[in-house]
């Protein structure tokens, strides 16, 4: 009885172990976001490199556009187009069969790991195979990550006089637009990019101010949810961001293309304001500098469906110099 006992602990404990595993996955993949938002058939590659975010966009990873799988070149061997058995369809899963019946089999003959304690012999052996598969499983996981379009090569082409399409400074005068450098397929105007300016400081408001009236007019569903969830969270935790003053110093287009009857910008824009996070009950400022500017570099992406207005639908850090 006190053996069996044990046994049952000892599951308990594994499953325990499991459960903490997936989470700290979870969290570790929500640490380490970059962007969210889609930017259509682009939104798995990495944005042209500009003068005002020279080192390139982090990877969107907060997305609900699905990437389609890469196309095998028809040079390859037949067998090399398969698509590679999981972790469970082939040696894993032989692997962890063969263990879990062999460890059933000596649990029922009075046998296997523990000698007369067959089902403590059983429990040991899943906890041991739950921490290779989980190795493994991260293991496979870090190999078949997507690798994003652009990236170093995208810096290392990088050439100072690669972007001539600058949004103009604030206070600093009008110029004519130049002709639209390689990579803007569409033409964006001196109009496009005063409403991306203007739409910059709408969206900083209204985010600050949790209007979310706002929000969805100047946003696409799938940016709103997010932008919700942002504001959902720190109210969660009793805060409230506030972001005020702000001032375009410099931004240029990185990519502009036509999907069917969608119109997409990607922007790098360098702004500054004060951004701090405040307690929703007392005011009292958590981070930030209530008194200063600070400066931000972010990648914005924006949509015209069918000829109508602009809409922000992604938005992306940038990669630390």
């Amino acid at each position: 009885m006190l053996i069996q006992g044990f046994g049952r602990g000892l599951a308990m404990l594994a499953m325990a172990l499991v459960v903490m595993m997936t989470v700290v996955d979870v969290a570790e993949a929500r640490r380490a976001g970059g962007g969210f938002g889609s930017r259509g058939t682009r939104t798995f590659s990495t944005p042209s490199t500009t003068r005002t975010a020279p080192t390139g966009a982090q990877p969107i990873d907060r997305t609900m556009t699905r990437q389609q799988p890469a196309q095998p070149s028809a040079g390859r061997n037949a067998t090399a187009t398969n698509p590679r058995p999981g972790l469970f369809g082939g040696l894993g899963g032989s692997l962890l069969g063969g263990l879990m019946l062999g460890g059933l089999v000596g649990m029922l003959l009075g046998h296997g790991l523990g000698g007369g304690i067959g089902f403590l012999g059983l429990i040991l052996q899943v906890l041991l195979i739950a921490g290779v598969f989980l190795f493994l499983r991260r293991m496979f996981a870090q190999r078949g990550a997507p690798a994003y379009a652009g990236g170093a090569d995208a810096r290392s082409q990088y050439r100072d006089g690669g972007s001539d399409f600058e949004i103009p400074r604030i206070g600093g005068g009008r110029q004519a637009a130049p002709q639209a450098k390689p990579g803007d397929e569409i033409g964006i105007g001196q109009a496009d990019l005063d409403r991306f300016e203007t739409m910059l400081k709408e969206l900083q408001a209204a985010y600050a101010a949790e209007d979310f009236r706002t929000l969805r007019q100047i946003t696409t569903p799938e940016a709103m949810s997010y932008l919700a969830e942002e504001i959902g969270d720190n109210a969660t935790q009793g805060l409230r961001n506030e972001v005020r003053d702000i001032h375009l110093v410099q931004g240029d287009v990185a990519e502009a293309w036509r999907e069917g009857t969608d119109d997409y910008a990607t922007v790098a824009m360098r702004y500054e304001s004060i951004d701090v996070m405040r307690d929703r009950s007392t005011g009292r400022v958590v981070s930030g500098d209530p008194d200063n500017l600070t400066e931000a570099v972010e990648i914005w992406t924006f949509v015209r469906r069918n000829g109508g207005e602009w809409k922000v639908s992604a938005i992306q850090g940038v990669e630390a110099a």
